[in-house]
């Protein structure tokens, strides 16, 4: 039901001296504010009162205030502005929830406020790249949390990095980025090598293990976490910055190339040996597909890749030509039918499911 407030039922409620009841008359007035049927007049009263309320003395008031007007559409601007310049307890609410504070509005509080004021905008429901950037720019640990565990923010490709470089090493951040929605391949394998390092430190650390045989361990994990970024209908241009990002950062190993092919990458195979070569990629892809074999001799010499591959080379690329024509895609069939063509040729003992002892071993040479 609609309270009816008059003129003098105003004056006696704020009449009452002590701060509870002011409260109390905020909370009051802000549900009287967001309901239907309110008439001009009166509405224009309680913007009016609401205009004295937020000078008011005490903080609990203000902050009854806040929290009963934080999700009024009708809330005049300059009476948010004020709330959202209060103390913390008074502003967040608004600087969380209310829609009346612009993109403007919401980049003056970053600028002028301090982290909790800004982990309340890093909160909201909507963020947009500018104010998402904004953020990042703060540098606060803390703020930059919040925003990157809010998927209703926006967070360009450019500033995700620019988090992993401020704060890669914070599981605070890293851990919720990797939960987003979506990601870009390049930060997706950024952050498989941040947690690869991690397994790795730990395992030396925890478990009495080499440095080598840990190193062997982190690096097996992190190709095959690495390849499974990809998915059916990859773009070139994602695959090729995904695949610079790894020549970057010396992680276009031959172990990793060769485990992409025989998993049934073979576009990421063909991105690989271009990137590696220096040419492009349709250039690598005439050489890697030359019937004679003489132009993936000289492009896995090329690439510093080892020449006893090429045979494991020439069978996946007979398999993947074998299953393009049976219309199947599946990794895993993929990978028995290359154990059953090729790889056990290569040693009598040779156990279908030690995958990773076999690429590491005919993979071990150059990396990039």
């Amino acid at each position: 039901m609609t309270i009816k407030l008059s003129q003098a039922d105003v004056l006696s409620l704020l009449a009452d001296a002590s701060a509870e009841n002011r409260a109390a008359t905020a909370r009051k007035i802000g549900k009287q504010f967001h309901e239907a049927g309110v008439g001009a007049t009166e509405r224009k009263l309680m913007e009016d009162i609401f205009r004295v309320m937020v000078k008011d003395a005490e903080v609990q008031v203000r902050q009854a205030l806040s929290n009963s007007l934080k999700d009024s559409p009708d809330l005049p601007r300059e009476i948010a502005l004020t709330l959202a310049s209060d103390v913390a307890d008074v502003a967040l609410p608004v600087i969380e929830f209310s829609d009346v504070l612009s993109e403007a509005d919401l980049l003056d509080i970053i600028a002028a406020k301090g982290a909790e004021h800004q982990k309340a905008v890093a909160r909201r429901d909507h963020l947009s790249e500018k104010l998402s950037d904004a953020l990042v720019d703060t540098r606060n640990a803390e703020v930059v949390a919040a925003l990157v565990s809010n998927d209703g923010a926006v967070l360009s490709e450019d500033t995700m990095a620019r988090v992993l470089d401020n704060f890669g090493d914070n599981p605070r951040i890293s851990e919720p980025m990797a939960k987003r929605k979506t990601l870009p391949l390049t930060v997706a394998e950024r952050l498989v090598s941040l947690v690869s390092d991690k397994i790795r430190d730990h395992l030396v650390t925890h478990h009495a293990m080499s440095a080598d045989v840990a190193t062997d361990l982190f690096l097996s994990a992190r190709e095959k976490a690495t390849l499974g970024l990809l998915q059916p209908g990859t773009n070139l241009r994602d695959m090729m910055e995904l695949v610079d990002q790894l020549h970057r950062n010396k992680r276009l190993t031959s172990t990793l190339v060769f485990r992409a092919l025989c998993m049934g990458d073979v576009a990421f195979f063909e991105a690989a040996l271009a990137r590696l070569a220096g040419i492009p990629v349709a250039n690598a892809f005439k050489l890697i597909h030359d019937p004679g074999g003489r132009g993936r001799e000289a492009l896995f010499e090329k690439c510093g890749l080892p020449k006893r591959m090429l045979k494991v080379c020439e069978a996946a690329l007979a398999t993947a030509a074998d299953m393009q024509i049976s219309g199947s895609d599946d990794r895993e069939r993929f990978r028995q039918v290359m154990i059953e063509r090729v790889l056990t040729q290569f040693e009598d003992n040779f156990d279908p499911d030690n995958l990773d002892y076999f690429i590491a071993r005919l993979g071990r040479g150059k990396a990039a």
